[in-house]
């Protein structure tokens, strides 16, 4: 078998570990390679399509993001060119109390600082970053399921679908998957330091826990009746819904889950959907029963997200632990660069460009070459 090598590897193609390499190759650093274990790029970043538009493209996975705090992630999305709009919030909102008793209309509110989207949803980001990155970098399919420290790098050991075994050598290791992926599904040797790989172990992983519902529909027909198309229900299957429509192009509406993961585990997919089109009908009329589309994404059931103590975590956004190892072999080689890792932003869309900018001006001197700075 032989051995590819690659100064820097990163192990994840969501959104940190391709903004990585995007800030890599504006240092000059183009020897780098990107594992994926999906065979999509984009990690957490996940589309359902309804169409063949970008318009009618809707987020499976996160959906907002706040310019006014979240300051780094709106000046990458301001380079890239990217097209934003406010999440649609006028009209009232509807909220079920009980089993039995008819939907309460009742004044809505707006968010502040306003929930902004992308158009084309947050597949749009990924698109961008990728298409500024060459195509050979980035090698999918491949779960990194070994590292090994040598005397001069890492080599990684990572297997397909099928079960085919790879090897890669590197001097450095970005860690572009959220911190309990990293604990379960990889073995180090040497074993990293106890007291690390416990706080990666504890730290839950968002989206992890969650599961959406995605209606399409031809027209937002809710707002002709003064309703924003954002619902709470304290009697299900969702708990809280929003509008979800694409300007320009196709209308819909989503919910987060409100049954826990071992009860949405029991029930097949189909009836899930049918539970929620009933749902959707009650909260805003028989409009809502027959959909031209529908998906539901549960994350707690995807083995690239959740792990199993992910399946009961409360769904809050985690603390972000320890990105480095501070001492031993592993030390200045090995860097966390997910989400999760973001001092300010853990979770967020905005976190995942935090950690993966903090990650790289993290590599030694010698290998990164100037320190990178934030994109102007």
């Amino acid at each position: 078998m032989s051995m590819q090598h690659a100064r820097i590897a990163i192990v994840g193609a969501g959104l940190s570990g391709l903004y990585a390499t995007w800030l890599l190759q504006r240092q000059g650093i183009d020897d780098v390679v990107i594992l994926e274990a999906r065979d999509v790029l984009g990690g957490r970043i996940a589309s359902f399509d309804a169409g063949t538009s970008s318009l009618d493209r809707f987020d499976l996975g996160p959906t907002w993001f706040w310019p006014d705090y979240q300051r780094e992630l709106d000046q990458l999305i301001h380079e890239l060119g990217l097209a934003r709009f406010a999440q649609h919030e006028a009209g009232d909102m509807v909220v079920e109390r009980t089993a039995g008793a008819p939907p309460q209309r009742m004044r809505g509110y707006a968010n502040v600082p306003t929930s902004m989207r992308l158009l084309g949803g947050m597949g749009a980001l990924i698109d961008a970053i990728r298409g500024q990155l060459p195509t050979e970098r980035i090698v999918t399919g491949q779960s990194v399921c070994r590292l090994r420290r040598m005397a001069h790098g890492i080599e990684l050991d990572s297997e397909d679908a099928n079960g085919h075994a790879s090897t890669w050598h590197a001097q450095h290791v970005l860690l572009a998957l959220p911190p309990r992926l990293v604990t379960q599904g990889m073995t180090f040797s040497p074993a990293l330091p106890e007291r690390l790989a416990a706080q990666w172990q504890e730290t839950a992983t968002w989206m992890a826990p969650h599961a959406k519902y995605i209606a399409v529909y031809e027209q937002p027909f809710w707002r002709e009746q003064g309703l924003s198309g954002e619902a709470r229900s304290m009697i299900g299957p969702l708990g809280e819904i929003h509008d979800s429509s694409m300007p320009g192009g196709r209308a819909a509406l989503f919910g987060f889950f409100g049954l826990p993961v071992s009860v949405r585990q029991q029930v097949p997919e189909d009836v899930l959907r049918q539970h929620c089109r009933a749902q959707f009908a009650r909260l805003f009329g028989p409009k809502a029963a027959t959909p031209i589309a529908d998906a539901v994404k549960d994350w707690a059931v995807d083995p690239f997200t959740a792990v199993a103590d992910d399946q009961h975590s409360g769904g809050q956004h985690p603390h972000a632990p320890v990105a480095t190892v501070a001492s031993g072999p592993w030390q200045d080689v090995l860097i966390g660069i997910a989400s999760e890792w973001s001092p300010q932003f853990p979770g967020y869309v905005a976190g995942a460009i935090e950690a993966a900018r903090l990650g790289v001006q993290a590599l030694p001197a010698p290998e990164a070459g100037l320190a990178c700075s934030t994109p102007t």
